[in-house]
């Protein structure tokens, strides 16, 4: 598996880097759109965007670090080292989301309402971006055989990738992606429910991302751990807890969710 996407010589570009890229841009791009057809203040939004991207994607690292803090002590300048892996969703989404309450108490906005117009574009994003785990061969299973993979119908340069030091692996990378696209084609179609209350958006991205990623982490070799536990799946049930409170018991006294794409439909 070649990591480096393009090479010059002096420098390098890992897949790694333009997955994460991809993804981001991606997200962006929905979410432009989203705001585009709310005529929601855009300057407001770039600059949410903008920072939100900077604080997640320092979180992302912190909390990773943190949890391999031992190694990194030993090895401190490979924290800057991101191309090499090392980015934990959890640690995004926190810092990400720190920032956005912040920034939204700030400029008087509805949280809510702004983290259900993000989370559409958000989701696409961490799809795309687990491919970046593909090139680093990182974000991987249980060693298991090429007939069970073959039969389970994964593609043959998956297959391929996941040949490490000669075993082969589950592919949770792909499972993870293939679930986060579905979710981002579920937000897509529900967000056209005419009551649709403010919240229910962003309550269904926390079930729908936790409840599977407590399935795959449980798969993975390379966990974050806590002793004996791991952190993804703790963090996974209390966003589901969130979850489940904004989308059915947050509604009865919310908004309605000015559900613009309700009113094409008709």
């Amino acid at each position: 598996m070649n990591r480096i996407a393009v090479d010059f010589g002096f420098i390098q570009i890992y897949w790694y880097s333009l997955l994460i890229l991809l993804a981001i841009l991606s997200s962006s791009i929905i979410i432009y759109f989203e705001i585009k057809k709310r005529k929601i203040d855009q300057d407001f939004f770039i600059n949410l965007l903008f920072n939100a991207v900077i604080f997640g994607f320092i979180g992302a690292r912190l909390y990773y670090v943190v949890f391999n803090l031992d190694y990194y002590l030993k090895y401190p300048i490979e924290i800057l080292e991101i191309w090499n892996g090392g980015l934990a969703i959890h640690g995004g989404l926190l810092f990400g989301g720190i920032f956005t309450l912040i920034y939204c108490k700030k400029y008087k906005q509805n949280t809510l309402k702004i983290l259900d117009i993000i989370v559409v574009g958000l989701i696409l994003g961490q799809a795309i971006g687990r491919w970046g785990n593909f090139f680093n061969q990182e974000a991987y299973g249980a060693v298991t055989t090429i007939a069970k993979l073959k039969s389970a119908g994964i593609p043959d340069f998956i297959i391929n990738g996941m040949n490490i030091l000669g075993e082969y692996h589950q592919p949770t990378f792909f499972y993870e992606s293939i679930w986060n696209f579905f979710g981002f084609i579920a937000l897509l179609l529900i967000r056209k429910y005419p009551r649709l209350k403010i919240g229910q958006l962003t309550g269904f991205y926390l079930i729908w991302y936790s409840s599977a990623r407590i399935i795959i982490e449980g798969m993975r070799m390379d966990s974050l751990m806590l002793d004996n536990f791991r952190i993804a799946q703790i963090v996974s049930i209390g966003c589901i807890l969130i979850g489940l409170y904004l989308f059915f018991i947050h509604p009865r006294r919310g908004l309605r969710f000015e559900n613009l794409y309700a009113k094409d439909d008709e």
